[in-house]
Order: C-alpha cells, then structure tokens, then sequence
C-alpha cells in the first residue's frame, strides 16, 4: 500500500493498493497508520515526491514538477487537464494536439488508467493512479545495474 498526498486536495490523503484500489480518506489517515505500524511498515528509503509549478493557459492547468527520490532528482512529470471537461475520454484529442504544442514527440500515449473508465467521470483518484505509474517507473529505472565502462 502507498500512502500519497496531493497540494491541490490538501484534506484528503490517498491509499493505493497495488493493482487494486484507491482509497480516499482524510488527513487523519497518517496517523492512523502509525498507530497501525505493528501490521504496516513505513519505507522511507523509498520516499518519492513531485514537487512544481503550476500554471493556467486558457481552459487548460498544466504542473510540471521534478520529480525526486532522497535528495536527488530522477526526472520530470507533466500534468496537464481541461478543465471545462470531466470525461476524459471525451477531451483526449484536445489533450493530445496541447501537449504536442509544447511536447513534441514526447507526448505520452493514453494513459492505462482511461482503458478502465470509458464514459465515466475523471476523478482526483485517477491522477494518483497515474502518479503511482510514473513514481514506479522511475524506481524501476533506479534499481537497474549501469554496467561499467573499461
């Protein structure tokens, strides 16, 4: 389980399960879990955080953000959402043609998280559930062995 908090929903803490469920709770959801520590243990060498700006163009919020493991930083995540849009699946084109603006060729494909939620309404569970993705990507690629050059 990943306990994960988000600025823009100050209040609320998210719990992810993995390949399972988000849960949202309340910010009292911390220390319940350190009252629980006998059955959860906190792994702190495992501490990840993205941490930017945000900024408003028109309809759209874009936050970019380094991403950092410890003291040192493994790389960049962009969010970016329509606002006037809680389908995502409706809006995704939109999406995709606004990131390429400012992306290039390093614009994403579409996210897993849309292939469960067809018609259904965005939520801040699913923004979680794409940070989780990210921040496992890049904790993969920190556990892989750079071979040594002679």
């Amino acid at each position: 389980m990943y306990v994960m908090h988000n600025s823009e929903y100050p209040l609320s803490c998210f719990a992810l399960f993995e390949n399972g469920p988000c849960l949202i709770a309340d910010a009292n959801f911390d220390i319940l879990m350190v009252k629980l520590k006998g059955f959860f243990q906190n792994a702190k060498a495992n501490k990840i955080e993205s941490r930017g700006t945000r900024y408003q163009y028109c309809d759209f919020l874009v936050k970019v953000g380094t991403v950092t493991m410890g003291p040192s930083a493994r790389g960049i995540s962009v969010e970016v959402e329509y606002c006037p849009c809680v389908v995502a699946n409706d809006c995704w084109n939109l999406l995709m043609e606004f990131m390429q603006s400012f992306m290039g060729n390093h614009t994403p494909g579409i996210p897993s998280v849309f292939g469960n939620k067809h018609d259904s309404i965005y939520s801040p569970a699913d923004s979680m559930v794409q940070y989780m993705e990210l921040f496992n990507k890049i904790r993969k690629q920190q556990q892989v062995p750079v071979a040594g050059m002679r």
